[in-house]
């Protein structure tokens, strides 16, 4: 790293906390030395120094000319070990987590902020089911009930053969068979809980600081009492009530004033707030719930078929008892959809219950009906044939009626919630959220589909599964259907992509003479125009997510109820639904139900073959850990088998070290972020006690923090957060180029004698041609090395002079004074 070019005025310690972004750094990189050493943090996340400067607390002179800088290196926390690869299998989840958190800002509405959370938790929940139900489909449907029932089927899979109903084995009843094969999806229900608990317990269980005060001594003093950050008292032990259903600001401060709020009054926005970053008790219960949920799907699965056949045979007992486990399985199921109604997240307190007597039993009621329906499935019935598919078609159905109902009403919600204070940077004026849960539920969709079609075509032969006369396998018609309109979406979206490469073009050509006037060149080369002209248009579609995102939603949902719809119609495949109809209609009706069929199973078998290269690869790994970075960066308040939320364990992280820093050196700090470090250390100083927070200058670079961030998730990096975040800092610098396709400026306006956050964009490259100062041509570096820049020396020496000198350093140790070890955050080793 550059040198900052002059000594900073104030003189003193200061150190440079260095955040990288997304796809991960070494600190050899951060630090641009080969020899550096841990200072504190283990092999997860950690900071690191030169070598040099690993005792500089101890020696402040040295650093009078220069800030001590120091790498904090947390890419290990989204893209580590070869198990992070099943997070693939995660992404629905992950996408419908992120709906939760981009409603729009709602001050004084806190029935419709509940309501919307409340939705998009009851969306999460159908998530679970349907890909529950995708793994019984296969299992159960597929595997043992047709294949297993069909002696075609299984002359070719001897591995089934202990299954055939021709063989007459004690596994060749049909109700024995599905309680084998429940086996599978009972399986992936406990794998995704284990994963859940295991990244909850790593995760959720890092506490925030809490009580830290610069007066007191090293160790975090008790939480007081009084303070809007101590765990407050549980209103009601009896009632499971959020006391705190609305994340806005504490005060809203007024954006046509001065934002520096009243000395005695601290602005506190939701990322600022103590139980922000520690979901440890919401995602117990929703993982409780959730577990419950798919235990008893499968447990529904198998005694629908079995309690049809009991009903139709006149067992008066078994059908007693079938009968019997559903209305139990109808009775835990709204306990369940109660739990996931019930409770949402609680940010004015650090609530470190837990609600042990739920998170255990509510699975376990839901294993022993499993057990039960197990037992009840696999008794004797020797009279029974599988014959067709199982009687659980329509649940495919019903679950797409219910996804698109819920996010219709999300789309309500989030209008009302925009309506008052309607701001035009808002991603899709508001309805963001409702169009990624759409999203949610369409890779749902690609998922389950994808598997059922897959393997009905493995098991099927050559051909499409339910087209063929002799055809013994086939999936529920609606997967059918859903997978037919995959064509047809590609298609519609062809039109915007053309679009969008006509209107990059034309820009392209008319940034031409503001390239050529920016650099002031009078030899131009149109090449050399031509290339910067075409980064800086192509730069610009970030800025057209929202219309594309919008539109694959509203044609996802018009598709998708027309599916619905035409599969309930018809009850057949669409290649035979327009038999007798014009040749041309039952071409394309039967075209586009292969290439679905096969689109859906290759976009599956992508999902796998990606996991099983990342499980392998540590550098595909880290590429797919990119979509983690961005993706996980919210707590998980909708999903709880959702991606963990890296950011509980980082903010803190961030929080503790500068509160040590600033504490035990009386020293100033500039924290430097990256891309998405921007947004951790965004987080991170809102977590800031005041009088930290008024020795700390933020240095942002590329980053999204209004591009991204503040379209997308207005309720918590909106306008009005922003600039209240600027009004409790000393000085702040945000740094973007032209050329950068995901950074860009903060647009947080100068508030009294403070300057505007944004400087003047930086040109990209340094050089348009050939110059003394660069004889070689400049590369393009878009969203890169915005440490190479001597601006950023330059700014990093300006907000340095800005802060207030450092304070005297706590006393020496003594006898009577222990030291401090832990507050520099220096390890031993």
């Amino acid at each position: 790293m550059a040198p900052a070019p002059r000594a900073p005025h104030s003189g003193g310690a200061a150190l440079e906390l260095l955040v990288h972004g997304v796809g991960g750094a070494t600190p050899q990189d951060m630090l641009g030395d080969p020899r550096t050493v841990r200072i504190t943090g283990d092999a997860t996340a950690a900071m690191h120094r030169r070598t040099d400067d690993a005792d500089a607390e101890d020696h402040p002179e040295r650093y009078a000319e220069r800030p001590v800088p120091e790498a904090y290196v947390w890419s290990n926390l989204t893209s580590g070990n070869g198990a992070r690869a099943l997070w693939l299998l995660l992404l629905p989840f992950m996408v419908v987590n992120l709906a939760h958190w981009m409603r729009p800002p709602a001050k004084g509405h806190p029935r419709l902020v509940r309501l919307y959370g409340t939705l998009v938790r009851l969306v999460a929940l159908t998530l679970t089911v349907l890909l529950t139900a995708a793994a019984c489909e296969v299992a159960l449907d597929l595997t043992a009930w047709q294949c297993a029932g069909s002696a075609v089927c299984v002359e070719d899979r001897s591995w089934l053969g202990f299954l055939s109903a021709e063989r007459g084995g004690w596994w060749s009843q049909p109700g024995r068979r599905l309680a084998l094969a429940a086996v599978v999806p009972a399986a992936l229900v406990a794998l995704l809980w284990y994963l859940s608990h295991r990244t909850w317990s790593a995760y959720e269980a890092q506490r925030p600081p809490t009580g830290y005060d610069e007066d007191t001594a090293a160790a975090p003093a008790a939480p007081d009492p009084r303070a809007d950050h101590a765990i407050a008292p549980d209103p009601d032990p009896g009632l499971d009530v959020d006391p705190d259903p609305d994340p806005d600001l504490d005060i809203d401060p007024d954006p046509a004033t001065d934002l520096a709020p009243h000395p005695s009054v601290e602005v506190r926005p939701a990322l600022g707030r103590p139980g922000f970053w520690y979901g440890r008790r919401l995602v117990a219960r929703l993982r409780a719930a959730h577990t419950a949920a798919g235990l008893l799907t499968v447990a529904a699965a198998l005694t629908g078929a079995a309690a049809r056949h009991d009903r139709e045979s006149q067992s008066a007992l078994l059908d007693v008892l079938g009968r019997s486990l559903q209305s139990a399985y109808v009775v835990l199921g709204a306990v369940v959809v109660w739990v996931v109604c019930r409770r949402g997240r609680s940010e004015k307190r650090l609530d470190l219950r837990l609600e042990r007597a739920l998170v255990a039993w509510l699975p376990a009621t839901s294993l022993i009906l499993l057990v039960l329906a197990v037992l009840h499935s696999g008794w004797s019935r020797p009279d029974w044939r599988s014959a067709g598919t199982l009687p659980g078609d329509a649940t495919f159905g019903v679950l797409t009626l219910a996804q698109g109902a819920l996010v219709v009403a999300l789309g309500a919600v989030a209008v009302l919630l925009h309506r008052p204070g309607r701001d035009a940077r808002t991603a899709l004026h508001g309805l963001g959220g409702p169009a990624v849960a759409m999203l949610a539920c369409a890779l749902g969709g690609v998922m389950s589909g994808g598997v059922a079609q897959r393997m009905a075509d493995w098991l099927d032969g050559p051909g499409t599964p339910g087209m063929g006369a002799g055809s013994a396998i086939a999936p529920p018609v609606l997967l059918s259907w859903q997978a037919s309109v995959i064509p047809v979406l590609l298609l519609l979206l062809l039109a915007p992509v053309v679009v969008l490469a006509v209107r990059t073009a034309r820009a392209a050509r008319r940034l031409g003479p503001v390239v050529e006037a920016d650099y002031g060149t009078e030899d131009p080369d149109p090449v050399r125009t031509g290339r910067i002209a075409a980064a800086r248009a192509t730069a610009s579609l970030t800025d057209a997510a929202p219309a594309l995102v919008g539109t694959v939603s509203g044609a996802t949902l018009l598709l998708g109820a027309g599916s619905v719809a035409g599969a309930w119609a018809s009850g057949n495949v669409p290649g035979r639904a327009f038999d007798g109809a014009h040749p041309a209609i039952a071409s394309t009706a039967a075209t586009a139900q292969s290439l679905g069929s096969w689109m859906i199973g290759f976009g599956f078998l992508l999902f796998v073959t990606w996991g099983r290269r990342a499980y392998r690869d540590a550098s595909a790994r880290r590429t797919i850990g990119i979509l983690w970075d961005v993706g996980t960066f919210w707590p998980r308040a909708a999903h709880p088998f959702a991606p963990p939320c890296y950011a509980e364990r980082a903010v803190p992280d961030l929080t503790w070290r500068m509160s040590s820093w600033t504490r035990h050196t009386g020293g100033r700090l500039v924290i430097s972020g990256h891309s998405q470090g921007s947004v951790l250390a965004a987080a991170a100083v809102w977590q800031l006690p005041p009088t930290t927070r008024r020795r700390v200058a933020l240095l942002t670079y590329g980053s999204p923090l209004e591009r991204l961030y503040g379209r997308w998730f207005p309720a918590y990096f909106g306008p009005g957060s922003l600039r209240a975040l600027y009004g409790t800092l000393h000085c702040w610098s945000n740094l973007h180029r032209p050329t950068d396709p995901i950074g860009g400026p903060v647009r947080v306006p100068a508030v009294g004698d403070k300057p505007a956050v944004d400087r003047a964009a930086l040109l990209d490259p340094v050089g348009y041609g050939r110059t003394p100062e660069h004889p070689l041509p400049e590369p393009i570096l878009g969203h890169s090395d915005y440490q190479a820049d001597p601006a950023f020396a330059a700014e990093r020496a300006v907000l340095l002079d800005r802060l207030p000198p450092t304070l005297p350093r706590p006393r020496a140790a003594g006898p009577d004074r222990p030291t401090d070890q832990g507050s520099s955050g220096r390890s031993s080793g």
